[in-house]
């Protein structure tokens, strides 16, 4: 008699466990990928059993995220496309500005289209422009755009810059900026760059561009910290370190320091260092080999959320709940805690 109870309520129990799965609403969207845990921590981020999920695909490089929070919107560069791209819960994903970094006529080759986006202290959209060699502003609204555009900053000691990359604005309006030579046509070995060196800039609100770092070999994300005392830069390419540096009230810079080194990763997963975007509690998600690295802010690496792709960047929504990232073809997100 026991026995039979037993097994009765064993029964009762798996049909409602089978009955609760079939009940459960699907994910809206196709999850790929998965989460490594190096970190207890990590549970207190990204709520064990949450996967990645793909928004939007078929993209030539996806690159430059950026939250626009008053439209509820997400914005990002397809940089072979020369175009940018919104997505939104409501509408999914259209085409929103083009030409997006490149508005000459005569044709060129290599990756002409905005890279980082971002949005000044205003609210207004700022791009770190590969085919124009510049950093620039769209110069309409955001619910309103046009590929018309203001010059913030084009060179430094009358040299033109190669290729600005990605970019960070303090909430005073200082706009720190990376420039490597990736979005010129020959790359490295192209004979219009005036410069031989990849530098890290930045430009006052007096307009002044100074040069902060000229000993990288291909800067590339950049972010501050939440109190804005340090500056982040990856280094990409053959590379794959994050680098730390005091920032003084003045604007200089000093103690720059190996933050993280992921050289010996990159040998089996795909991708370098890239961009980076850092939390209110001081959380760094930063695109590196494999996915997005999540490391706090001592440099300690928590976990990676893995996304199978070379992954270029990522930014949060206004409340910090999902984690948007650019992967090669995908635009993809994860929920956080």
């Amino acid at each position: 008699m026991m026995n039979n109870k037993i097994l009765l309520t064993v029964f009762v129990l798996s049909a409602l466990v089978i009955y609760s799965c079939k009940n459960q609403p699907a994910p809206a969207y196709r999850q790929t990928g998965s989460v490594e845990r190096l970190s207890p921590l990590m549970d207190d981020i990204i709520e064990p059993g949450v996967l990645p999920e793909i928004l939007a695909d078929s993209f030539d490089w996806s690159e430059g995220p950026v939250w626009v929070p008053g439209l509820n919107m997400l914005l990002f560069s397809d940089i072979p496309q020369n175009s940018v791209f919104q997505w939104t819960a409501k509408d999914g994903l259209k085409l929103y500005l083009k030409p997006s970094g490149y508005t000459d006529t005569i044709p060129r080759g290599g990756e002409t289209g905005s890279n980082g986006l971002l949005l000044d202290p205003e609210g207004r959209l700022v791009l770190c422009q590969h085919g124009d060699r510049r950093m620039a502003r769209m110069d309409a609204p955001l619910d309103k755009p046009e590929p018309r555009f203001v010059t913030l900053a084009d060179r430094w000691n009358g040299k033109r810059f190669n290729s600005p990359n990605d970019a960070v604005c303090s909430s005073k309006g200082v706009l720190y900026f990376t420039d490597p030579a990736f979005g010129m046509e020959f790359r490295w070995e192209d004979p219009k760059r005036e410069m031989d060196f990849a530098g890290v800039f930045r430009l006052g609100t007096d307009g002044e561009v100074s040069l902060l770092i000229d000993s990288l070999s291909a800067p590339n994300g950049i972010a501050l910290s939440p109190d804005e005392s340090t500056l982040y830069v990856s280094v990409s390419g053959s590379d794959a370190r994050w680098y730390a540096y005091q920032l003084s009230d003045d604007g200089s810079l000093a103690g720059g320091k190996v933050f993280y080194d992921a050289r010996e990763m990159k040998k089996d997963r795909p991708g370098s260092a890239d961009g980076m975007v850092v939390r209110r509690d001081g959380i760094i998600f930063a695109t590196g080999p494999g996915g997005v690295f999540v490391f706090d802010p001592e440099g300690n690496h928590l976990g990676t959320v893995l996304t199978g792709q070379r992954t270029s960047n990522c930014t949060l929504d206004a409340k910090g709940g999902w984690l948007y990232m650019t992967a090669d073809m995908f635009l993809m997100r994860i929920k956080l805690r």
